[in-house]
């Protein structure tokens, strides 16, 4: 397959970063190219998946939108390592909190990726599949959270194919393990990473809490979750 890919309409080699961040939403990245990032471009508006590349602090760096879910991440991250050279994958998402002592708006690092996805059967390895991040990149997100102030957590979570759960109480179970929050895509960033031995890291802002049923707006997702923004951009 040349480029552009089925999903990334960009046409050139060295327009998109080696670092990428990936929001979920693609409002979210356009929110973020226009906020923080210099001499903007747009690389892709297939889907209306929106990616950009600019200058932060002189750095190149791109954002692009994934999608919801472990297949839309799959793809696009898949796409963005073996096709545009991408080295670092930043995923910069929501997660919903699972335990009493994470709150609204705290900011994890996803140190691990548990999931009830089947995703990693496709590398027919002969037993379970951890997924973690790089310690590279999670080592130096530390360090930049430390550096600005900013108080996070650093654990395992959840990356769930099902957002509407017929087992209501589920949770609790990955609760009682110590899986601080529930997101749908971090598993199969760090899988594909892994396998392509590239960085790959999940940085999240806890948006509603099933513990005590807290919930942030979709607008506030989108335009003030930016502290993970800024630990991820001083990062790259």
């Amino acid at each position: 397959m040349a480029i552009p890919t089925p999903h990334i309409g960009c046409s050139e080699q060295g327009v998109i970063a080696e670092t990428v961040l990936l929001p979920g939403d693609p409002l979210r990245a356009k929110f973020i190219a226009d906020t923080f990032l210099e001499d903007v471009v747009q690389f892709n508006t297939v889907r209306n998946m929106f990616g950009y590349t600019g200058t932060y602090k002189g750095k190149k760096i791109s954002v692009m939108g994934s999608g919801m879910g472990i297949p839309s991440i799959g793809i696009y991250s898949y796409e963005l390592i073996h096709f545009y050279g991408v080295k670092n994958l930043i995923r910069i998402g929501s997660c919903g909190s699972i335990r009493e002592d994470v709150k609204i708006r705290d900011v994890i690092i996803g140190m691990g990726a548990c999931t009830n996805s089947n995703y990693a059967a496709q590398y027919e390895l002969p037993g379970t599949y951890a997924p973690i991040a790089s310690w590279d990149l999670l080592n130096k997100a530390v360090n930049v959270a430390n550096e600005k102030g900013i108080e996070v957590k650093v654990g395992n979570i959840l990356s769930s194919d099902t957002f509407y759960d017929a087992q209501k109480d589920s949770w609790k179970k990955w609760s009682a393990m110590g899986v601080m929050g529930i997101e749908m895509e971090a598993a199969a960033l760090y899988m594909n990473a892994a396998y392509a031995g590239v960085n790959a890291l999940c940085i999240l802002t806890v948006s509603d809490s099933l513990v005590t049923h807290e919930v942030t707006s979709a607008e506030e997702r989108q335009n003030t979750f930016t502290q993970m923004m800024e630990i991820a951009l001083e990062l790259a």
